[in-house]
């Protein structure tokens, strides 16, 4: 299926569009029925129809249904005659349907033919493409009676030889009584639950008001927010010049924290700031890491978060997001911290559905599902949500995680891959309320859900090359609506199909030298996960478990640590001779594989607070560390600053089983 996108097709209020005259309507519809909260529309394949209707419902506060958003249409078509839809068709206007023959037929009649033409020419078989437009004649909606045609008029609008246009005029007609034990096809108990709903059909009639405007909040300037010490704030950007990332978090234990909603507020600020001071908007977004304090002020969150980045800033489509509880109290931070990822150009993909609906989970507020941005599909955070009801699927860990991939792979449909053959990396979230004895359980449904979907494929007679892809597991307080896994997916989506063995095989060029008094060992392989396509992406992920940190510094450390006993906490000497062997071992895959410290993307450092190493000590080691590289070699070229980001989390791994690692690396670069 052809995606289309976002930027081409996204609406603007346009005074004098049919889509106007929507929001007039709605707005009299809520004034008059203040119960309505909710639209359903048709939209089955139509982004320019959904995003209209989405555009009226969010600036009327409503929530928008689309139930039968992607579904196969071939299902959809017969579902709708086996439901009892009488319908003719009204107009046609495709290869293949004559007026003369084809208007004023039941769609059950004209299936078989509807389907043919799908097979010659690829036509929509439900008409979503404008190939035929139909007039309802009967449903289990009309309880009393059905439309007869009497006496009806052909208009050929365009008598075009290859796809000639002509209209159905209904010059008379009649309504024929329906007897009261009249049922649909054997679906007594569905067509009395249709019956109970429709006891009440409001007539709303209003004087058209020339102008509606959805009231909307201004976002603070500099001088509404609180004033904060700039030895509180923190902001660190990585050096690539295309796309880059910024982070900004605040920090102070003795300046105790104002409350997560003026945290968020200073921050966004700050990052506003610098996004301006580059010469950029939050319409240069491609991606927000919202990490907060406290997830049962989601909400509050959320409302400030919304106060910045509108679909109004942001025209080409919203960034994606991913909103995570980290223990930034405990690790003397503030309430709330954020990191962007940003791109200078407006190339990016945007895939925001906001309608709820069969397909994936909503995105309602503004942050949309996936952003395609230079070959790279930065997914948002999935949750295990059942997407028509939007709610958590029973069943547990393993049963949250199933329903999250199959999100994610609808999602990755839509950009023509699948997260079996396509994904870079999968970073999984694991709440603390997921118990001990099922965290092993977790990668391994991971590992068969993956293997299915590319048996599925196999099967379907397709046989797409397939990338071995990394995996993170990190462990964290809560996650948004008390989930228990988060899943969040980077792909790479090539613009061609020319990607060949070679190039996803792990290219290593010249021997990097070796610095810090580290040498090459085959041990350090144990503790790297990397994914390469040369000359394009060099992803890597560094785990520094207790074992490795022994190895490390194994003239200082006792064998307690390989045992995982921390009772024995890691002196500075220790946490500087692991830091320097974490930019030791990047620098080394970096440099090996063609890529420079000018191409990072992004560049993470996760630790447990319960190490008793505040951030700022850490993050004061790493920009050591990297001034000594860039003295050594030259080849970090950051000129002291920070280009990476220290992240508090409760515990990272390889595995969902065994995240204990005392620091995690999480490198993303990619060649301009």
């Amino acid at each position: 299926m052809r995606l289309l996108w976002h930027q081409k097709l996204s609406y603007r209020t346009t005074p004098g569009d049919e889509v106007e005259d929507m929001f007039i309507l709605l707005n009299e519809v809520k004034k008059q029925i203040p119960s309505i909260t909710a639209v359903s529309s048709g939209a089955i394949a139509s982004d320019y129809q959904r995003l209209r209707v989405e555009s009226v419902c969010s600036r009327l506060g409503l929530v928008s249904l689309a139930y039968l958003w992607k579904q196969d249409q071939s299902f959809l078509l017969q579902e709708m005659i086996t439901n009892g839809i009488v319908a003719i068709t009204v107009k046609v206007a495709a290869m293949g349907l004559d007026p003369a023959k084809h208007l004023g037929k039941e769609i059950a009649f004209l299936k078989p033919y509807l389907h043919k033409l799908k097979d010659l020419y690829g036509i929509n078989v439900c008409g979503e493409g404008g190939e035929y437009e139909t007039l309802t004649l009967d449903c289990p909606l009309f309880h009393n009676a059905r439309i007869t045609v009497d006496e009806s008029q052909v208009v050929l609008h365009s008598s075009d030889s290859i796809a000639p246009v002509g209209v159905l005029h209904p010059l008379k007609f009649h309504l024929e009584r329906k007897a009261k034990s009249n049922s649909i096809s054997g679906n007594d108990k569905s067509n009395d639950l249709c019956l109970e709903n429709i006891s009440s059909v409001f007539e709303v009639q209003g004087e058209n008001p020339l102008e509606c405007k959805a009231p909307c909040e201004s976002v603070p300037e500099a001088s509404d927010l609180v004033e904060v010490s700039s030895h509180r704030l923190h902001l660190s950007k990585t050096e690539k010049d295309d796309t880059f990332s910024i982070c900004c978090w605040l920090q102070d234990p003795s300046e105790p924290s104002a409350g997560l909603q003026e945290d968020l507020k200073l921050i966004l600020r700050q990052i506003e700031l610098q996004l301006q001071g580059c010469g950029f908007g939050w319409e240069h977004v491609l991606y927000i890491h919202l990490y907060i304090s406290d997830m049962n002020q989601f909400n509050l969150a959320n409302e400030t978060y919304v106060r910045f980045i509108t679909q109004d800033k942001c025209p080409n489509g919203v960034p994606s997001r991913s909103t995570i509880e980290l223990p930034l109290i405990q690790a003397g931070l503030g309430g709330a911290y954020i990191e962007v990822l940003v791109a200078n150009d407006q190339s990016k993909r945007v895939l925001h559905v906001q309608s709820i609906s069969c397909w994936a989970p909503s995105c309602i507020g503004p942050y949309s599902q996936a952003t395609l941005h230079k070959e790279i599909l930065h997914m948002a955070g999935q949750l295990g949500l059942n997407p028509p009801t939007m709610t958590l699927c029973g069943g547990g860990p393993t049963a949250e995680l199933e329903q999250a991939l199959q999100n994610c792979e609808a999602v990755a449909k839509c950009f023509n891959c699948s997260i079996s053959t396509s994904a870079i990396i999968f970073v999984v979230y694991c709440s603390t309320n997921i118990s001990s004895d099922e965290r092993p359980k977790i990668h391994d449904k991971l590992d068969s859900f993956l293997k299915q979907i590319k048996l599925s494929h196999l099967d379907e007679g397709r046989k797409p090359k397939v990338l071995d892809p990394i995996f993170l597991y990190v462990l964290v307080p809560d996650l948004p609506k008390g989930a228990l896994v988060e899943v969040k997916p980077i792909l790479y989506v090539p613009e061609t199909s020319e990607t060949t063995e070679e190039t996803l095989n792990d290219l290593s060029g010249v021997m990097a030298p070796s610095y810090f008094g580290f040498q090459p060992a085959d041990w350090h392989d144990s503790c790297i996960q990397k994914f390469v396509i040369h000359g394009k992406i060099c992803a890597v992920v560094l785990s520094i478990t207790s074992a490795v940190a022994l190895k490390i510094c194994s003239d200082s450390m006792n064998a307690d640590w390989s045992n995982g006993n921390h009772h024995n906490y890691l002196t500075a000497g220790q946490m500087k001779r692991i830091s320097r062997f974490c930019i030791y071992v990047l620098d080394k895959i970096i440099m090996e594989n063609g890529f420079s410290w000018k191409d990072t993307m992004s560049l993470r450092f996760y630790y447990p607070p319960n190490l008793l190493v505040p951030l700022e000590t850490l993050s004061l080691l790493f920009t050591d560390a990297f001034k000594e590289l860039d003295q050594m070699s030259g080849s970090a070229k950051v000129g002291g600053k920070s280009i990476f980001n220290v992240v508090p989390v409760l515990g990272a791994g390889k595995y969902a089983a065994c995240t204990e690692d005392i620091i995690t690396c999480e490198l993303f670069a990619r060649k301009s």
